[in-house]
């Protein structure tokens, strides 16, 4: 397995980034799994409030892309209505298996901690060639609940 060359980073989507961010393509196989860093900025863009977007830098190239939620209301009648975690995930497919999905899924949970959550949750399509076994190893477990057809899963921030 390839390692990450040198420690990665989260930079702020600029507009000195924002093409090579819209650029960044997963392989083939997953682009149904999750949708183009575009239309994640575009729905960044209209939910300001809770959406965190962030490309992962590894030295001075972009390999990834994440969103972070923060405080959505996910349930207005649910005592715990109020949800954070990774809303997408995106590692440019020659950057994958390096560590870089295992690094945004920790940069949110330190973000989340960070802003008092002691939970973080995510989706996944499910299937067999979906990312389920991906978030399940990083300690995500299904809430059974489904939120747009895909699983939702929950972990600690710790």
């Amino acid at each position: 397995m390839n390692r990450m060359v040198a420690v990665p980073r989260l930079v702020k989507v600029t507009p000195d980034n924002v093409r090579v961010a819209c650029g960044l393509t997963v392989r083939p196989d997953q682009e149904r799994f999750v949708s183009p860093v575009a239309w994640s900025l575009a729905e960044a863009y209209a939910q300001p409030a809770v959406a965190w977007p962030r490309l992962i830098v590894d030295g001075d190239e972009v390999v990834g892309f994440l969103m972070g939620f923060f405080d959505i209301v996910w349930d207005p009648d649910r005592p715990d209505g109020l949800r954070s975690g990774l809303w997408r995930l995106n590692i440019a497919a020659e950057h994958q298996g390096r560590g870089y999905g295992r690094f945004a899924v920790r940069a949110v949970r330190e973000e989340a901690r960070e802003r008092g959550h002691d939970r973080v949750y995510t989706t996944w399509e499910p299937g067999t060639d979906g990312p389920e076994r991906f978030y399940l190893k990083l300690g995500f477990r299904p809430t059974g609940e489904t939120s747009g057809g895909q699983v939702v899963g929950v972990r600690s921030t710790h």
